[in-house]
């Protein structure tokens, strides 16, 4: 049975930043499903499941790593820090952290350090979109080298995510990243249809109008900010389906999304 290529990768080795102990749901990190393509630079994924920002979602996980795999892709699915412990901006923070660590050390699995992409599903496709409107390229000067590298992904695939936390927000997800009740400050910034500009990456969106848990207007505003931004995207609105299939394996419609996905990532030369 294929499984993780490779040992957690511990994204903060001494400790991450706002860290309140030590045990497995304090430390962010990676675990890598790394293609062997031995001098060939090829895409890689950090892979964000939902969960509401209260949990991570097995489905979202390892099998999504497994079907990049099989398109040539490496994959990383991340931990990332979760409420109630841990609110805004500790997820953005390990997100970002994940994007810069496969960068800076692209070399040493076969990766090209300019095609590393994010997948989120729900909660995590709103991690994923956050961490797509809010990047900077690193700082040359930081001691760390991990710092060095940018954490702006090079596309994003999202799935039945998460987008605004004003119009058509999933209470849960924002009560669980800003508490209750949230700045409205933050609200805004984190209203990922609102802070669309030419720099966010290229965006692969999927989402059911039966989804009831997160509604589709979420899409339909990133797809509308993106398209406004002259960001090129590519967006499926099923008619049914509930929130939370994940790969639709257990759906004949919604199972064709990974073919439409792998599609559009060949289309751009991200896979094979």
């Amino acid at each position: 049975m294929p499984g993780p290529s490779g040992d957690l990768i511990v994204l903060w080795p001494e400790g991450a930043p706002g860290a309140v102990g030590t045990a497995d749901d304090d430390i962010p990190a990676l675990t890598p499903y790394v293609v062997d393509a031995p001098g060939r630079a090829r895409s890689a994924v950090v892979v964000c499941p939902g969960g509401g920002y209260a949990g991570l979602a097995p489905h979202e996980a390892e099998p999504v790593a497994l079907w990049l795999n099989a398109l040539g892709v490496s994959a990383f699915v991340l931990r990332y820090r979760l409420a109630p412990k841990y609110r805004y901006p500790s997820a953005h923070s390990d997100a970002s952290r994940a994007i810069r660590t496969v960068r800076a050390r692209a070399a040493e699995w076969d990766i090209d350090r300019a095609q590393i992409g994010i997948l989120g599903f729900s909660a995590g496709g709103h991690l994923s979109s956050t961490v797509g409107t809010h990047f900077d390229a690193g700082n040359p000067e930081a001691a760390d080298t991990i710092e060095r590298a940018s954490s702006r992904p090079d596309f994003m695939i999202l799935i039945y995510p998460v987008i605004s936390l004003k119009n058509y927000a999933h209470a849960g997800s924002r009560a669980n990243l800003l508490g209750d009740p949230a700045d409205p400050d933050l609200v805004n910034y984190l209203s990922s249809e609102e802070q669309v500009t030419a720099e966010t990456p290229p965006t692969f969106l999927i989402h059911t109008a039966g989804d009831t848990g997160v509604p589709c207007e979420n899409s339909l505003l990133f797809a509308m900010a993106l398209r406004r931004a002259g960001v090129p995207l590519e967006l499926h609105l099923f008619e049914t389906g509930q929130h939370g299939f994940g790969l639709g394996e257990q759906n004949p419609v919604l199972a064709v999304w990974p073919t439409l996905c792998a599609s559009w990532l060949r289309s751009r030369g991200w896979c094979r």
